[in-house]
């Protein structure tokens, strides 16, 4: 079994709350029996794309587990790249792919400077052709990105989704390998169908937003009471996936009460 945990949205802030929290999903996961093979985190790594943000992210993040980000809207593509990876500055997406056993993860850039919404360039589509093409035959493939490209029935993400999700239905849709889309932005833990697969999407560590159903709109739509909490998505040897939404406590031991 590969395990893969997703964290999303921390939006580190330079106050201590979402320090906090992401600090303690990260410390639950790594004293878990069974460790996660990888940690993602999709996208809104910092509220604002300041320096001094990534620079408390990138403290945030040191683990003993493999940890990958992509950026999201609330980033600023220079800060991430320069501040948070330690990469030279560059003005194109920043695309990734790692490889964790029989596992091909794709992470894609689909933030748009200055803007909210999402979109994937000509360049990311052609470099995930090319990951594609060279990726294992028969194995399975996880692509990750921080725009849902299907309607949440969000207030606010339907709004800022990934622009044109028909050509990355088209995609998905043709390469059986892919196994789900990942994605973060919306604030809640959501499940849904995207070209024929599962989609996926990781709560926040650091708040929640209201459904359409929810309360009064728009003076109720983001919750700050609830735990954080992250996806964890394990694929078995059948390439079969399964994902678990876990609810972090702040206070306390994690633990089995006695019955």
């Amino acid at each position: 079994m590969i395990l893969v945990a997703q964290v999303s949205d921390t939006h580190f802030d330079l106050g201590t709350r979402n320090v906090e929290r992401a600090q303690r999903v990260l410390a639950f996961l790594a004293d878990l029996r069974r460790r996660p093979d990888v940690i993602l985190v999709t996208g809104d790594i910092t509220d604002s794309g300041k320096y001094e943000q990534y620079a408390e992210a990138k403290l945030a993040f040191e683990t003993e587990i493999p940890l990958y980000a992509i950026p999201g809207n609330h980033d600023d593509r220079e800060g991430f790249r320069t501040a948070l990876l330690g990469e030279p500055t560059s003005g194109g997406p920043i695309n990734r792919v790692h490889r964790i056993g029989d596992l091909t993860i794709v992470l894609l850039d689909s933030s748009v400077p200055g803007a909210a919404g999402g979109r994937l360039c000509d360049e990311t589509y052609d470099w995930l052709r090319d990951v594609l093409a060279a990726s294992p035959t028969a194995k399975p493939i996880l692509l990750a990105l921080h725009h849902p490209p299907a309607r949440l029935h969000s207030p606010i993400i339907d709004e800022i989704a990934l622009d044109d999700p028909q050509r990355l239905t088209d995609l998905v849709a043709a390469d059986e390998r892919i196994v789900a889309v990942l994605a973060g932005h919306a604030h809640c833990a959501a499940t849904t169908m995207f070209a024929g697969r599962p989609l996926l999407v990781a709560p926040s560590t650091a708040s929640v937003l209201a459904g359409e159903w929810e309360l009064d709109l728009p003076d109720h739509v983001m919750d700050y009471a609830p735990d954080p909490a992250v996806a964890l998505h394990a694929i078995d040897d059948d390439y079969r996936l399964t994902t678990h939404f876990r609810t972090v406590p702040m206070g306390g031991r994690i633990g089995v009460q006695p019955g």
